[in-house]
Formats: structure tokens, sequence, C-alpha cells
């Protein structure tokens, strides 16, 4: 069995990778995400929130990853349609080779800057 950073990361690579079905793999069915907009429970909400996101994704880089067999934090920066520097942090919990429980911690200035300019 994997542990929460293998999990994490294969997740990570897929949903940064643009492939996004692969990425919900590694997402259990009742998760439990905590993200700036506010709490996103089950896997189908994730999916509305994460999955557009996902899609303008133009570039990533991995900037740390920590993890023991039940929780990892991956620190990262994306670069995207509207923003050329994204960064980001997800601290997950897995179980059984899923990710149950999310706490994604971004920077939303960026894309409201972006927003008000056009």
């Amino acid at each position: 069995m994997k542990n929460a950073q293998d999990t994490a990361l294969a997740y990570f690579k897929a949903w940064t990778g643009q492939d996004f079905d692969l990425a919900m793999t590694y997402i259990a069915d009742d998760v439990v995400v905590d993200a700036p907009p506010g709490r996103i429970e089950g896997a189908e909400a994730f999916r509305g929130f994460m999955g557009p996101f996902a899609q303008t994704v133009q570039d990533s880089a991995l900037l740390a990853a920590f993890g023991d067999e039940d929780t990892a934090v991956l620190v990262y920066d994306t670069r995207t349609a509207q923003v050329p520097s994204a960064p980001g942090a997800e601290h997950v919990t897995v179980h059984n080779g899923r990710i149950t429980h999310m706490r994604i911690i971004f920077d939303r200035l960026p894309f409201e800057v972006a927003r008000r300019n056009g």
C-alpha cells in the first residue's frame, strides 16, 4: 500500500498533467475539503470546484512534499492562463489509498487582480 505522500503526489501529477479523471481516482467519495471559498463535501462537489481550475493550469512546479502513512503536505506553484504564479499548498489525509480530507491553501489575490484587469 502506498503511503499518504505517494498518494498525494500521484494526485498532484494527475491534476497538473491535465488528467483530472485520473486525479479523481485518488479522491474518496465522501471527501471533505476545506478551501478558501469554504467547505466542500463529496467527490462530485470537489470535482465541480477543482476541475475548472485544473483545466486552466499550463505548468506547475512542486516545491516540497512531506508525508507519513496517513498525512501529507504538498507545496507547489502553478501557472495558469490568468495568473503567471499561483502558489498553493495542500494538507491531505489518506485512508486506503484515497484522499479523505484536504485543506487547500492558496492566495486568491492574484486571481482577483487578473479579473479586475480583464
